[in-house]
């Protein structure tokens, strides 16, 4: 059965050159251009990864988002835009997104973004629901998603669960960051290594209870994560 993939984009001709480059390779592509109507196809299609314009009458991308994953928590989510500003880069990751292309962008980029994000999800589906992985004084689910500490549940986005659970992967020893941007990103650009800088920070923040936690950075290598 073909992926399906719900694609906004308000340029049409670009959005047409790429839906046509996307159904070549044997995407189902699910079009819009105006945001106002994007949940209603969002419904209707089911589709299993969506690639949000951000720029785009009536509402962004942004907003779009976080209506879709209020619906579906675990839906792959790339945002398309010309806006490179850290803070837009943080907000997109923020909200839930699983990925940030930069306009422009060659479409063998795209399909390998696209490929990553899918894999990171199928990989995550295959564990049992149930499981519980003890992080110090946290409860990390990784199917669900969520960190727990004293009984309260943070959730987390995609990316941020699944470079946690790289992280306790290799606990107590070095892992390369190339590694860490290859696996999660699909490539070690200087872009996508800004975006890992923002995770780490993200995840530290989140362990900070418990003080036998610390991911500490190993300059120009990568990271170790010491469980006490």
């Amino acid at each position: 059965m073909a992926v399906r993939i719900l694609y906004v984009e308000d340029e049409e001709f670009l959005g047409k050159i790429v839906r046509e480059s996307l159904e070549s390779r044997g995407f189902e592509v699910v079009m819009e251009t105006d945001g106002a109507r994007v949940m209603t196809k969002f419904r209707n299609a089911s589709p299993d990864i969506c690639i949000l314009d951000v720029m785009l009458p009536n509402k962004d991308g942004f907003e779009i988002a976080e209506e879709i994953r209020k619906i579906n928590p675990s839906i792959p989510i790339i945002f398309l835009t010309a806006k490179v500003q850290t803070n837009d880069v943080v907000k997109g990751f923020t909200i839930g997104g699983n990925d940030y292309i930069r306009k422009p962008f060659s479409m063998e980029e795209l399909i390998v973004r696209i490929a990553n994000a899918l894999k990171l999800k199928n990989d995550g589906g295959a564990e049992n629901p149930k499981e519980e992985l003890h992080i110090g004084r946290y409860l990390f689910h990784p199917h669900r998603q969520t960190l727990s500490f004293n009984n309260e549940d943070r959730k987390l986005s995609f990316r941020e669960s699944e470079l946690l659970r790289l992280l306790l992967n290799s606990r107590d020893k070095i892992i390369d960051r190339r590694d860490i941007l290859n696996v999660l990103w699909g490539n070690d650009s200087f872009f996508n290594s800004r975006n890992l800088d923002v995770y780490v920070a993200k995840l530290r923040s989140y362990l900070k209870e418990d003080e036998s936690l610390e991911i500490i950075t190993i300059k120009g290598v990568g990271y170790r994560f010491v469980t006490g």
